[in-house]
């Protein structure tokens, strides 16, 4: 970890040193593409309205990850106690995919307004189906070894599940958690580019109708960052409460 993390840093340096060069020698207008310098001079400006936006939109993807998550573990389940069930949950699941984000989203702000909770709807679908669909297959492939054991033992599709399956299922689980982090501020930001009164992607529409793209870029740092620390939190939080399965390298 520690050496991915040096080999990421570097890489920043130079990618950050190259766009500068860039901005200098080619005399690039700043409303263009600012420089390195002059989206860090704007940031530390305008830190606290970029903190306050950032708390906002932070707060929606924490809660449409938590709903993401819960709901897609449920589906997961779901699909796999039957037959029936996934007859019937797996074409919706398809169905839910096939839609863009961005068609659902006007009329998820009409149903819901321009507050929280269409945001906070937009992101629990984003996240929901990797999690439901990495739930799924891994219930899927549980061992037929184990399965084996436990019909000699004696033990009925509900204590299969949940002794056997689930378990064995965790590590497709995880794979899908990490995805759905990735994921998670898409849907946060995409709603609010459609229509809100708070949050860094109504901060971003702002900033470009004004041509302030030193403040747009400053927004897009700190929403890269918030992902990253999104991302570094569910690792070690997976790490500490299933110690068994790999982390990725």
């Amino acid at each position: 970890m520690a050496g991915a993390l040096a080999r990421a840093g570097v890489m920043a340096v130079v990618a950050l040193g190259a766009w500068q060069a860039a901005v200098v020698v080619l005399d690039v207008p700043s409303f263009l593409l600012p420089s390195p310098a002059r989206v860090a001079e704007t940031a530390l400006a305008q830190h606290r309205r970029l903190l306050a936006e950032a708390a906002v939109t932070f707060g929606e993807i924490l809660i449409g990850l938590a709903a993401g998550i819960a709901f897609g573990v449920l589906t997961g389940l779901a699909v796999a106690s039957s037959a029936a069930v996934s007859r019937l949950l797996t074409p919706l699941l398809v169905v839910s995919q096939a839609l863009p984000v961005f068609a659902l989203a006007p009329l998820l702000v009409l149903w819901f307004g321009f507050g929280l909770a269409s945001k906070i709807v937009m992101a629990t679908l984003v996240i929901y189906f990797p999690v439901a669909s990495a739930l799924a297959d891994g219930l899927s492939r549980t061992d037929p070894g184990l399965l084996d054991i436990a019909r000699l033992s004696g033990a009925g599709r509900w204590r299969t599940l949940a002794l056997i399956r689930f378990p064995d299922a965790l590590p497709a689980l995880v794979t899908g958690i990490r995805v759905a982090a990735v994921f998670a501020p898409i849907g946060a930001v995409i709603g609010e580019w459609v229509g809100a009164s708070r949050g860094l992607g109504l901060l971003m529409i702002q900033a470009n109708a004004r041509m302030q793209t030193d403040l747009l870029f400053a927004a897009l740092a700190l929403l890269a960052l918030a992902t990253l620390l999104l991302r570094a939190a569910v690792e070690a939080a997976t790490a500490r409460l299933i110690p068994w399965v790999e982390p990725p390298r």
